[in-house]
């Protein structure tokens, strides 16, 4: 979906400019995840695409259903209303995830997606992560996703650089070495 993301990134780079002046990254963090939430909703959308319900109305709403606790309420209600007015609040989730990147990308952190045939639990995962790590030469936030027909091992995806060590992949290598 990159018009999403085409759409998203002025909004997360707006707002990460306004939370690095301010030094409040967590504050907008928790909001743009609280509305992403809240946008989700299939209520939320009935109501955004309804014609008699208005942009103020939809704004109210969507300020009580968040927490904008030490941020300025007027610059939420500005961010919402810009939102309701140009029809981009389905766009709120992807803001969300750019605004992370950029966070994380201050932070010299890169999230590290890892599919997994079986759940790992927090001391794997703790033994895990430093060999990551130094593989993919970076400081890395886990993300664990059950896949099961992984069949057992780990996928590991940073970006576009993809550590695949799974029993299905290697299943997939002895196949095109016999056929070959």
């Amino acid at each position: 979906m990159a018009e999403l993301a085409t759409i998203a990134r002025p909004y997360a780079e707006a707002i990460f400019q306004v939370a690095s002046d301010q030094k409040q990254f967590a504050q907008w963090g928790e909001v743009l995840n609280n509305l992403a939430l809240a946008c989700d909703t299939d209520e939320l959308k009935l109501l955004a695409n309804d014609p008699k319900v208005l942009g103020e109305q939809l704004v109210g709403l969507l300020m009580s259903v968040t927490k904008s606790d030490g941020l300025p309420t007027e610059a939420v209600k500005r961010f919402l209303a810009e939102l309701v007015e140009y029809g981009r609040l389905s766009a709120l989730s992807e803001v969300a995830k750019q605004y992370r990147v950029l966070c994380d990308a201050t932070n010299d952190v890169t999230e590290v997606l890892i599919y997994s045939a079986y759940p790992i639990g927090d001391a794997e995962l703790a033994q895990l992560l430093p060999v990551l790590e130094k593989r993919f030469g970076r400081k890395l936030k886990p993300q664990v996703q059950i896949d099961e027909s992984l069949i057992g091992g780990i996928c590991a995806v940073v970006g576009d650089d993809t550590l695949d060590m799974s029993v299905k992949a290697r299943l997939e290598q002895m196949k095109v070495a016999l056929m070959a």
